[in-house]
């Protein structure tokens, strides 16, 4: 096996590991920055495996498809590693593969979020509570926050 030692180590590890949870799969593919973070995102629905609400302590396996939501964007994954360390992204890269649906809608996306400016509010002076509520459910549903 050629490589660095710590390929050879992740190589390894991914050899001999059969599941991981799925907080710390997340985290280790760099989905989310940190593991609460990850568990956080698992326990609001906004990730699914094999295509159910799952809890954070399940166990992913190679092959299993995730679907992550993470703002206006939803990531269709491939699972084709395994590793409970966070590495580089280079390595993070490999414990994936997207499909090509989802590397398409999310394209399609960012490019309609680029050509549709944000809501301005035009109002005078402060928006109301009724306005602000107005605003805020708008600019969600275009992806701004």
């Amino acid at each position: 096996m050629t490589g660095s030692p710590r390929e050879r180590q992740m190589g390894e590890q991914a050899e001999t590991q059969k599941s991981v949870r799925l907080d710390t799969w997340l985290w280790a593919a760099r989905f989310f920055k940190t593991r609460a973070l990850a568990a956080r995102a698992i326990d609001g629905g906004k990730v699914k495996l094999n295509g159910e609400r799952a809890k954070r302590s399940k166990e992913v396996t190679p092959g299993d498809e995730i679907r992550v939501k993470k703002g206006p964007y939803e990531f269709v994954v491939i699972v084709r590693g395994l590793s409970e360390k966070r590495g580089p992204a280079s390595e993070a890269r490999t414990l994936y593969e997207e499909t090509p649906e989802s590397v398409w809608e999310r394209q399609n996306l960012k490019a309609l979020m680029r050509a549709e400016p944000l809501p301005v509010y035009k109002g005078k002076g402060r928006p109301t509570k009724k306005e602000r509520r107005a605003i805020e459910r708008e600019t969600r549903r275009l992806g701004g926050g």
